[in-house]
Parts: structure tokens; sequence; C-alpha cells
């Protein structure tokens, strides 16, 4: 029975990197996103049509997902599910209205949720993995105060499939992004073209992660090598969250006593 990865938001940059990656070590990708479109674009970018599938799917919907993965288990088994798909609306605390808070939820705590739900049974069957993708937002505060409460609930909801799902021979863990240079970043460029300079300054490694940096840890947390580990997250931010390059450096010039 062929081996399937499936990956929410897959039309994105970081959903299309992990779908090119997860190629290595599946047999089947099937990218799931609610833009049909830009999936079935992106399936076509990324290779044959045997590989690469293209669905549609809103995931904050049960009955939707449901679909979803009565349709993949006709081709094949469920091996490693990617739950990628988010947004982030209201940039601080004072402009989130109530329903930012609903949708930034579903869309970035409910929906992984669901999905998990949804391809429970495929995982058990194939003692796969569940790969979140969270944020450094969830891990500390950088705005966007409804994501990152969700994302820090995703964390959260990781570590409960962990435990709780481990002896069916399942692992679940996150991947925590900093900045990825995507499309939504490039556009930030045009206006800026100093943004991409004015992040590295708060980045140990004075770089901006890309969407196949992202990709490789994905890449690596389903694997064989990762079989001893689950339910943690991994930041991939380039040194952002063991602490601000910045600061260090403004702290490192000034007098102490």
């Amino acid at each position: 029975m062929s081996s399937i990865a499936a990956v929410t938001g897959a039309a994105g940059d970081i959903g299309r990197a992990i779908a090119l990656r997860l190629a290595d070590s599946h047999d089947i990708v099937v990218l799931v996103d609610i833009d049909v479109a830009a999936a079935e674009k992106a399936a076509r970018d990324l290779g044959s049509v045997e590989r690469f599938v293209a669905l549609g799917c809103d995931v904050t919907s049960e009955a939707e997902l449901a679909a979803l993965a009565s349709k993949i288990a006709g081709f094949g088994l469920v091996h490693t599910l990617v739950n990628n798909a988010g947004a982030a609306r209201a940039v601080s605390l004072h402009d989130t209205d109530g329903d930012i808070w609903r949708k930034d939820n579903a869309l970035n705590l409910e929906a992984p949720f669901l999905c998990f739900r949804a391809f429970a049974e495929a995982l058990k069957q194939s003692q796969g993995s569940v790969v979140n993708i969270s944020s450094v937002n969830g891990m500390a505060v950088f705005g966007h105060p409804a994501y990152s409460a969700a994302k820090a609930g995703l964390i959260h909801l990781t570590k409960l499939i962990a435990v709780e799902y481990g002896k069916f021979g399942i692992r679940a863990n996150a991947v925590a992004p900093g900045t990825v240079r995507t499309q939504a970043w490039e556009v930030r460029a045009a206006a800026n073209p100093q943004v991409f300079e004015e992040a590295k300054r708060w980045y140990a490694l004075r770089r901006i992660a890309t969407a196949e940096d992202i990709a490789n840890a994905v890449f690596f947390l389903s694997g064989d090598q990762a079989a001893a580990i689950t339910g943690v997250c991994l930041p991939v931010d380039c040194g952002l969250t063991a602490g601000q390059a910045e600061l260090a450096r403004t702290f490192s010039q000034s007098e102490h006593y």
C-alpha cells in the first residue's frame, strides 16, 4: 500500500517546500488547501500527478475533513500528517475583536485538532507521525495575539497527542518557525527594501530562515531518524528564541557595575 504524506496549507511557500521534501520519503504527497486552484498549480510545479495530488478542503470543517480523509484513503495509507495551514490577522490585542479571535483560533488550533481526528485511525495503522507547524509566536510575545495564543495551544495539543497516542506508535512533534522568507515577506520587502536587513539584527545567525529550512525540520521529525522523538517543539528560527542578538549586543556594550 502506498505511503501518503498529507500537508495542509500546501499552496503556500512553506507548505509547498514541505510537500517537495516529503516526496523523498513517501510514495504520494497530498497537497491540501482551501484554494484548490493554487494547490493544483503547486502540485503541477512540483512533479508528476502520480506523486503530487492536490485536493481542496476547508480544514475548519469536520464534514470536509471527513470527506478528505475518505478520498485520501483511496490512494494509500497516511504515514505523515503535517498541519501547516494558518494565518494571522490583528497585530495588537487592542485591535483584536471577538471575530478575529475566533477565526484565528479556528484555523490555527481547532483545525489541527480536527485534522488529527480525521486521520487518527490511518495514523494508528501506519504508526505514523504528526508534525504541527506552530510559531515562535507561540513561545514568546511577538505580536498577533490571537494567532500567538492559538499557536501556543498548538504546542500543547502536540504534547497531548504524543502522550495519549504514543501507545499506538504515533509520534507528534511541532516546528516553530521564526521569520521565513516567503512571498508575504517579499511583498513587505517591495515596500521596504531594508526589511530583511532590519529583521536580521534580532537573529543570532544574522539571517532569515527559508521555507526549505522548515521543510528539512519536518522531514527529520517525520522520519526514522527521529523515531525516539515525540512531544517536542523544535524552533527553526535562526536563534531568535535563544536570545535576541540586538539586545545582547546592546547590553554587552553598556557598562555594568
